[in-house]
Formats: C-alpha cells, sequence, structure tokens
C-alpha cells in the first residue's frame, strides 16, 4: 500500500499530521524563509516606515503562497531526480506520503489562491509580478533551464529576485531604481550561494544528469566564479547609497557585511588552488554557502532599520 494512503495502525490523527507536515514540506519553506527576509526590509524602505498592517499581511502572505506554489511545481516536475539524489530522498513525492496528482492539485490551488490574495490586497502590478514569479521559477528555470546548462541557476535566479520588486510594486505602486538595485543585488548572489552547495553535492547533481557548474566544474573554476560574483554582490549593493537614498546605518552594516563576504570566499578560492582534499575543500564552499544566507540577511536588516536612523547620505 502506499504511504500516500492511510497506513495500518495508522491513527485518524497521525495520517492528518502526515499529510499535512507533507503539504509543507513541498512548498520548501526554508526557501520562503529566505525571500521573506527580502520582502519585508524592502517595504519599509520603500515606505520610510511601516506600510499599512493589511498591505504587509496581503504580500507577505500572497508572496509566501506564490513561492510556496513554485517550489510545489518544481516537487512535481523533478520527482524523476529527486528520487536520484541524496539530498532530496525525503521529499514527499518521493518518499510516497504525497502522490503526484496530489501535489499537482496543490500547486494549482495554491498559485490561484496567491494571486487572489496580492490581486485584493495589493494592486494590479503586484498581482503581475507575482505571477511573473512563479513562471520563472516554474517555466523558465525548472522546465527550461535547470536540465541543459550550467548557467541554468544565473537566469533561472531571476525568479528569486521577484520579492523585491513585488515588496516594491506593492508600496510604491511602480518600480524605481532602488528596487533594480536590490533586484541586482539578489541576482548577483544566487551563483555564490549556490555553487558552492553543488560543489558539496557534485555526486547528486551528476547522478540525476543536472548540469549545476558546481558538480560538472573543477573546485578552481567555481571558486573564480564565486569570488567575481561576490565582489559584484557587495559593489552592487552599495550602490543604493548613491541611487537610492540609503544612509550611514545601511551603508556601514552592507559595507562591513560585504567585506566578510569577500573575505570567505577568497578563502575558498585559495582552498581551490591547492593540493587539498576534495572533502576538505567541499567544508569551506559550505562555509561560504551558508555565510552567503547570513550576509543577505544581514543586509536586508540594515535596509529595514536605516529609515528609522539617520538621514540618507547623497540627496
Amino acid at each position: 500500500m502506499p504511504r500516500a494512503s492511510r497506513q495500518p495502525g495508522e491513527s485518524t490523527g497521525d495520517y492528518m499530521k502526515r499529510k499535512a507536515s507533507a503539504y509543507v514540506a513541498l512548498t520548501k519553506p526554508r526557501v520562503i524563509e529566505l525571500l521573506l527576509v527580502s520582502t519585508f526590509p524592502t517595504m519599509i524602505f520603500a515606505q520610510r516606515g511601516f506600510p499599512s498592517l493589511w498591505l504587509m499581511i496581503s504580500t507577505l502572505v500572497g508572496g509566501a503562497m506564490a513561492a510556496g506554489a513554485s517550489g510545489a511545481f518544481n516537487c512535481y516536475i523533478d520527482r524523476d531526480m529527486d528520487k536520484l539524489m541524496k539530498r532530496t530522498k525525503g521529499r514527499p513525492l518521493v518518499t510516497g506520503d504525497l502522490t503526484p496528482k496530489e501535489a499537482l492539485i496543490f500547486s494549482w490551488a495554491l498559485a490561484i489562491a496567491s494571486l487572489v490574495v496580492l490581486w485584493v490586497g495589493t494592486n494590479p502590478l503586484t498581482t503581475v509580478l507575482g505571477l511573473a514569479a512563479i513562471l520563472l521559477y516554474v517555466v523558465f528555470y525548472t522546465i527550461i533551464l535547470k536540465r541543459r546548462t550550467a548557467q541554468n541557476i544565473v537566469w533561472g535566479g531571476i525568479a528569486g529576485c521577484m520579492p523585491v520588486l513585488i515588496a516594491w510594486a506593492a508600496v510604491k505602486e511602480t518600480i524605481e531604481w532602488p528596487a533594480i538595485i536590490l533586484f541586482l543585488v539578489i541576482f548577483l548572489w544566487t551563483p555564490p550561494h549556490y555553487w558552492p552547495l553543488s560543489m558539496k553535492y557534485a555526486d547528486d547533481y551528476n547522478a540525476a544528469s543536472v548540469p549545476m557548474l558546481g558538480a560538472i566544474a573543477n573546485a578552481r573554476r567555481v571558486s573564480v566564479q564565486v569570488v567575481l560574483y561576490a565582489w559584484a554582490t557587495v559593489v552592487c549593493s552599495l550602490l543604493l547609497v548613491p541611487l537610492g537614498h540609503a544612509g550611514i546605518v545601511y551603508t556601514a552594516i552592507a559595507g562591513g557585511a560585504g567585506i566578510w563576504f569577500i573575505y570567505e570566499s577568497h578563502v575558498l578560492y585559495r582552498e581551490a588552488q591547492g593540493d587539498h582534499k576534495p572533502a576538505v575543500v567541499n567544508r569551506k564552499a559550505m562555509k561560504v554557502f551558508h555565510i552567503s544566507i547570513t550576509y543577505l540577511s544581514i543586509v536586508f536588516l540594515a535596509l529595514a532599520i536605516d529609515p528609522f536612523v539617520g538621514s540618507p547620505l547623497f540627496g
């Protein structure tokens, strides 16, 4: 009997709990958390204070639902490769906790609901951007790019940049230069965030025939790319000072966190140029992966604090 059905001896409560946990896992909650880290501070920065409670809730809930729907579609489409990778063997369509039909219905329902929430609670531009984010992740990245090119995460990462545009549009009902800069920050940050992870799980990606750069290229080549993108990310983040009305708090914190991110990227580069064992290099790669998450969180925390302390350094 498939696990998607109620198991012999399994109580109704346990069955419902298992199914609910499986649906939550399908949405990739950790990815949603990271997206919300960029959405809320961007809204505060755009408003130069706190937006209305209704607007914040609508944007955050609608955005989280759109991201969850994208993750669910991704799990449905990639279920064949997920069963080949150790990193994804616990996903609900691999374990059998959900059937493909259940996952697909849930994905469509969540996607439609997310657009309804954005339409009712925000404005048409925000809703269109929410739809674009779903299509970019599901169609552009998952279906078109992921299995075809080593640059998949570069261009596919555009979907992960959309929350800042969604957040800005929700507040301003338009897109302005600060939103574009934040979009580019996340766009440039995605490769040095994800490629170190793909170095660690190279065997997984190769087993599933997914051409992630970290899996098909040697550590020396990947580390060079990580360093270049890390520098580009930090430089771009500081453009928010002359072009986005950021103040001293954002400048100091984003600059300091950027130095740390660049330094650790160079450490990975140095280790990759030596004769270290792959396990040693992979540990450094995973350190960069985790630091990249902390770096982005710090930058957006500074973005949220900045409007309340001091004034813009330029204009």
